[in-house]
């Protein structure tokens, strides 16, 4: 400790000149800016910039800033200049003539550790690699067919998961029921990636939590992508350091998966039933797509699909369950749809799922009032381009409050309520052509998993209305949960 505590001290000089230097530079590119017209900005103090404005909750302080000054604003974010869009019309601007210029991401530290250099579909940079990729999501791994291919995997997992509950009850246990919606839904998402389960000694899931992990890593404050000049000080406070271990946890286990699956190639067992490693390294062996897939490609794809597909749909099923608990007529429409499509049958099936109008109605109002990220993931501008009235220049960072433009007023009747009931008889839909409701994104990077996640959480909710109809089971495990 003596030994840090002097290698700070000592280098206090070094400290100050880096920040005196980027203070100069951070000056010359704002004073290079103030002969373009740019969009409408709050003050900022020297160095950090707008930083101190963002707050715990950054998408309510972001909402309340747009209110002042303009649903486009420019914020500083220590070396980052920063546009955020707080409107549906300028979605709808972006996409429709900014399309290709809004489709990169910056290239953050997280992003690089995590991700395998940026080798994943989410992060890759526009371009042939990206629209390869993309096409290998949408065509190979989330088409209508292939998510219905994964049927028998909710029908197992489901099950076992109604079955718990009962179990619990019966014996008067008392039960985590987010634990057990992660689980569940990881193990469909593990099942449907690699063939099997992945849990821990407890029966929870092991990629659930480390997914929750990467997660929390992904979002947290980052010193270095605000001040390069500083990037140290996130080894100094063990934020690179987690990120690595991490990435070494799934980097170990991917190969692992792999190794398996080549074994099983060469012994000539392999299932009828091909789950997405199998489907990503026959593409790899045919050649069918122009790229060379590697391992650390194969793995950054995998990664998409572990982290997109648990915490997505846990977040929003829990959520849904909140709501649904703080709304009884709502519980009691839903539970009697679910009822009348049902019938006698021990358990809902697909076919059930299409004809459940008011469930799906709740799914939409979750998603529009609590979006799993209620900033989109950041994109950055690769050229400069004019956006309504105000310049944005080329390498600005665009961050998108879904959360905010979910709630406006301009398109939503009393936008903080929870009512099911304003999509019903509605073609509004979450798939990104109705720029009011964009919980999956828009344009070419909108969420390919989509139909998967919504999939999983249309049948895990279903089956939980319906198995628990009929007793106080379903209120009491609410609110003990709650």
């Amino acid at each position: 400790m003596e030994l840090l505590n002097v290698a700070i001290l000592s280098s206090k000089p070094l400290l100050l000149s880096m920040i005196l230097l980027f203070s100069l530079l951070i000056w010359l590119k704002l004073a290079k800016r103030k002969t373009l017209n740019l969009p409408p900005s709050p003050p900022r103090l020297p160095i950090i910039g707008n930083i101190h404005q963002l707050g715990k909750l950054p998408h309510r302080s972001l909402r309340d800033l747009s209110r002042k000054y303009g649903s486009l604003l420019l914020l500083q974010l220590g070396y980052n200049p920063t546009v955020v869009v707080s409107s549906a019309d300028i979605v709808r601007e972006i996409v429709k003539n900014h399309d290709i210029v809004f489709s990169n991401r910056p290239r953050t530290t997280a992003v690089d550790i995590l991700f395998y250099g940026c080798k994943d579909m989410a992060f890759a940079p526009y371009g042939e690699y990206w629209r390869q990729v993309k096409k290998i999501s949408v065509v190979e791994l989330f088409s209508h067919r292939r998510v219905h291919s994964f049927q028998f995997v909710r029908d197992e997992e489901v099950e076992l998961l109604i079955n718990k509950i009962r179990s619990a009850s019966l014996k008067g246990q008392s039960i985590n029921l987010s634990e057990m919606l992660t689980s569940v839904l990881s193990n469909i998402v593990s099942r449907c990636v690699l063939s099997h389960k992945s849990e821990d000694e407890d029966g929870c899931s092991k990629f659930g939590k480390l997914a929750k992990r990467l997660m929390i890593l992904f979002t947290s404050f980052c010193i270095g992508d605000m001040f390069p000049y500083l990037r140290w000080l996130d080894v100094v406070t063990g934020y690179i350091p987690s990120l690595k271990a991490v990435n070494v946890e799934f980097d170990a286990f991917f190969d692992q998966v792999i190794r398996e699956h080549r074994a099983l190639e060469s012994d000539d067992q392999v299932s009828d039933r091909k789950d997405f490693v199998s489907i990503i390294m026959q593409l790899q062996k045919d050649g069918m797509y122009e790229m060379d897939l590697t391992q650390d490609n194969i793995k950054a794809i995998l990664l998409d699909m572990f982290v997109g597909g648990t915490d997505t749909s846990t977040t929003t099923t829990e959520w849904m369950m909140a709501e649904l608990l703080k709304h009884p007529n709502a519980m009691k429409k839903v539970q009697e749809e679910v009822r009348n499509v049902v019938g006698n049958k021990s358990k809902v099936d697909m076919e059930d799922i299409s004809k459940m109008e008011y469930l799906k109605c709740v799914i939409k109002e979750t998603l529009r009032l609590h979006p799993v990220a209620p900033l989109l993931a950041p994109r950055r501008t690769s050229a400069s381009i004019k956006l309504g009235d105000y310049h944005i220049p080329s390498d600005t960072t665009v961050l998108i409050n879904a959360w905010a433009i979910q709630r406006d007023p301009k398109w939503w009747e009393k936008p903080e309520e929870f009512i099911p009931e304003r999509f019903e008889n509605s073609s509004i839909d979450f798939k990104g052509q109705d720029f009011h409701l964009i919980p999956f994104g828009f344009g070419r990077k909108r969420c390919p998993g989509m139909p998967f996640g919504v999939a999983s959480v249309e049948y895990v909710m279903a089956n939980l209305l319906y198995g628990l109809i009929g007793s106080c089971l379903l209120v009491k495990l609410l609110t003990t949960w709650i």
